[in-house]
């Protein structure tokens, strides 16, 4: 098998321009709601209702969301760099100061997300030094309407 320079193969991956979403769990009470930032977000099946979501194994937000009974997904605007960014790397992985959409499931919205997913865990399937979850759909909205955050060749960009 070939060796791959992972740098090359990031590149040429990032040549794939996609949607970014953010991921959140309930944790134990309000002000322990995590959420993570995804390019990974995909729609599976209709029938049942399945969309998928990857994590690096690596995250110190793996284990909680793994574990965790369902998510939410927010699919985010052109207006959602600043919330993408702050939920994307190590370190603050709080909701707190984010206008939040209480939901059915617990774990909380962005408010004012293109649409928002209420998810219980279907399953959690290793994919090399990922998890993909695929979560069935139980809920969907479209609160606000708006262009999309893409992200495409390692930085955000909008679709006009």
């Amino acid at each position: 098998m070939d060796v791959f320079d992972t740098s090359a193969l990031r590149e040429a991956l990032g040549q794939f321009p996609t949607g970014v979403a953010v991921i959140t769990a309930a944790g134990e009470g309000e002000s322990s709601h995590i959420g993570i930032t995804v390019n990974s977000f995909a729609s599976v099946s209709l029938d049942p209702p399945l969309v998928l979501w990857c994590i690096d194994r690596r995250s110190r937000r793996h284990d909680p969301f793994v574990s965790a009974p369902g998510f939410t997904v927010s699919v985010l605007s052109a207006d959602h760099k600043a919330v993408s960014a702050r939920l994307a790397g190590p370190g603050e992985h709080s909701l707190e100061g984010l206008v939040l959409l209480k939901t059915i499931l617990g774990p909380p919205a962005l408010a004012d997300s293109l649409a928002v997913f209420e998810c219980t865990r279907e399953s959690v399937v290793a994919g090399g030094d990922h998890s993909v979850l695929i979560g069935r759909v139980l809920r969907f909205c479209r609160p606000q309407q708006g262009s999309p955050l893409v992200f495409f060749q390692g930085r955000y960009s909008a679709l006009v």
